[in-house]
């Protein structure tokens, strides 16, 4: 007995199913219709729907008055479209979604003023469908083909190019081509448009057929996908046997043979494919009720509320449509997928994709299944959130509106409440402030009944803080540098915040320069460099500097000036017995209220102001103490002498 082994993926793929079974809907219906030809390759299924009263017509002209008009899985090009509206016509449209798919982009792309190129076979109906979509059109067979179009046409090596693929094609073959148009053209698009059921097919053909010492392969004669798998397995299996059905089959051709594969192309019903394990051997039972668990699959009802797992094989602007191995098409409205705007459906799934899905509504009569990946998660998301809780763990969110009393956060498609006292915020400060923004949190309170949650960011920062505050006191030293940020201020400093602790630089350390506010060094939320200058662990007590301790205002000072030296100063401080002035930022002098003017003055605000820029003369200058006298008057008497030197000259 020879070891038979069916390709998982043998018989109809997501595209050829969905159209036999609106053909076959609209047949039930009783209404006349026909297919405008084939409306997939397998002649086995067309007679069926011949005797269940749908004919084929092989133009538009051929039909009839009043009858229903179905649209072949294959497609059909805009002009066809435009010729059956205008008879009026009902189009049932079975085209495959992805190549629907590929329609929108070709003729996208001419829109846009690129030149669409095709890939594949220029006969095959897909194909003169995709080109029936574009004005002008480039239809190549393969890497030759593309090789000969660019010889031919060089200046359209730096056009720009959309290219496209058959989605029957080999990825070899398309490789190749996406290989030398990326080394010749310079302004290329391409998208990868073979199916992924035809790859995942071809595939699972290729690894039966190295393993297995003869090949089945059941399919139309028309059908291209069919003729692929047989040359794919023709390559790595010496004995390949190709059949449209059971009765073609020649046991005698098979004798000997310890292991056979057999794989179908995406045109052959689940029917045939049981015809030809009938025939090859009755001692195959296990087999035989293996694949006829399958063909149940593909019958089975499906329910609302079920949870369903499917491949992704198209996606749209407005939805994304998933094979779920049964005979109805499901799709997910792109509002179904995700809870959060600003995801992009790109991002979340691709074709080819395995997703997990919840049934929210199925059509039997139309065949269909409304499906809902939000609603999926949601109930994950729950189980997520009300583990979070009982674990203590912190989860992620978008704060996604102010709400009354708090905001609320989207965690994982859930709606979490977050009080205004477990913001975080200053009372002084408005919860918009955070509305879109990325927090961290923890649940507080779940109650899935009234679908009611509650989450505290505050928490999540006290940890966060009380975690960064021990490792500061753990490893803070004297002269200990840090980045840090001002967080409050008073007359007599500012509070600043090193990384969870909050030091103090009293305002004497803020700058060499007399000021009389910290704000007029920093300001609330700035980013500041700051030294330690002494801490107190057990009193959780910091000081801190900012101003630069590696230069000395007195050693500037001193090599700028000396007694005699005549500056220009700031008056910072007014007295009753003189005014200070700043000489340098650092450095202070005195100038006595004798010193001020050359006449007597009651007070030094009699002539001065804090503020004012005035000339001086520096005349003492105290080495051990660091004191400096200046004064005005000496220079106004030196200019009076000089004044009247100039006078006697001119006697």
């Amino acid at each position: 007995m020879s070891r038979l082994t069916l390709a998982r993926s043998a018989g109809f793929c997501y595209g050829v199913r969905r159209a036999v079974t609106m053909a076959e809907e609209a047949a039930q219906s009783g209404r006349p219709c026909v297919m405008l030809g084939h409306i997939i390759h397998n002649g086995s299924v067309i007679e069926q729907l011949e005797k269940a009263g749908v004919q084929v017509v092989h133009s538009v002209e051929e039909v009839p008055t009043g009858a229903a008009v179905i649209i072949r899985s294959h497609g059909e090009g805009r002009v066809v479209y435009e010729r059956l509206q205008e008879r009026r016509a009902e189009i049932i449209d079975t085209t495959c979604p992805n190549v629907s798919h590929i329609h929108r982009l070709v003729s996208q792309a001419e829109e846009e003023g690129r030149i669409p190129v095709i890939i594949g076979t220029p006969t095959h109906p897909e194909v003169e469908a995709i080109a029936g979509w574009c004005r002008n059109p480039v239809v190549l067979s393969g890497p030759d083909a593309l090789e000969n179009w660019l010889r031919e046409h060089p200046e359209l090596r730096t056009q720009p190019i959309t290219m496209v693929s058959q989605t029957t094609s080999t990825q070899k073959k398309w490789n190749l081509c996406v290989e030398k148009a990326k080394k010749e053209c310079t302004n290329l698009k391409i998208f990868d448009t073979i199916c992924n059921a035809t790859c995942k097919r071809q595939s699972e053909a290729q690894e039966l057929a190295a393993q297995n010492d003869a090949m089945i392969v059941i399919g139309g004669r028309d059908s291209s996908n069919t003729r692929r798998l047989t040359e794919l397995c023709a390559a790595l299996c010496p004995t390949v046997c190709w059949i449209e059905r059971a009765e073609e089959l020649e046991p005698s051709n098979l004798y000997g043979k310890a292991s056979i594969g057999i794989t179908a192309g995406a045109s052959t019903p689940g029917w045939i494919i049981k015809e030809v394990y009938d025939k090859m051997s009755a001692e195959n039972m296990e087999i035989e009720e293996s694949f006829a668990e399958m063909l149940e699959k593909s019958i089975k009802t499906l329910n609302t509320g079920e949870k369903v797992t499917g491949v992704v094989t198209g996606i749209t602007p407005t939805e994304i449509y998933v094979d779920l191995g049964t005979k109805h098409a499901g799709y997910i409205p792109v509002s179904e997928l995700t809870d959060d705007p600003t995801v992009k459906v790109e991002d979340i799934v691709k074709v080819g994709d395995e997703i997990e899905t919840y049934v929210m509504r199925v059509n039997d009569q139309e065949g269909v299944v409304t499906l809902s990946k939000k609603r999926l998660d949601t109930v994950k998301s729950w189980d997520d959130i009300e583990q979070a809780k009982d674990d203590q763990t912190v989860v992620e969110g978008v704060v996604t509106e102010e709400n009354k009393g708090g905001v609320v956060v989207s965690v994982k498609g859930v709606r979490v409440f977050v009080p205004a006292s477990q913001t975080g915020l200053a009372r002084d400060v408005a919860m918009t402030e955070l509305v879109k923004q990325h927090v961290r949190l923890r649940i507080t309170e779940v109650n899935r009944a009234r679908r009611r949650v509650v989450g505290s960011i505050r928490a999540v920062a006290a940890a966060e803080r009380a975690e960064k505050a021990a490792k500061v006191w753990e490893e803070i030293e004297e002269g200990k540098r840090y980045t840090g940020v001002v967080k409050s201020l008073t007359s007599y400093g500012a509070f600043v915040d090193i990384g969870g602790v909050d030091g103090m630089v009293h305002i004497s350390e803020l700058s060499w320069s007399r000021i009389k506010h910290p704000s007029e060094v920093v300001k609330v939320g700035d980013t500041v460099e700051v030294y330690v200058i002494a801490a107190d662990k057990e009193k959780k007590k910091i000081s801190l500097g900012m101003k630069d301790r590696t230069e000395d205002p007195w050693a500037k000072f001193t090599a700028t000036y000396d007694v005699g030296s005549v500056a220009n100063v700031k008056v910072v401080k007014l007295m009753t017995f003189g005014a200070f002035a700043e000489i340098v930022p650092g450095v202070d002098g005195l100038i006595h209220i004798s010193q001020i003017a050359d006449h007597r003055i009651e007070k030094p605000g009699d002539v001065l102001s804090e503020g004012q820029m005035v000339d001086v003369k520096v005349t003492d200058i105290d080495f051990e103490n660091k004191k400096v006298s200046l004064s005005i008057r000496a220079l106004l008497d030196e200019q009076a002498d000089a004044a009247e030197d100039e006078d006697g000259s001119a006697e």
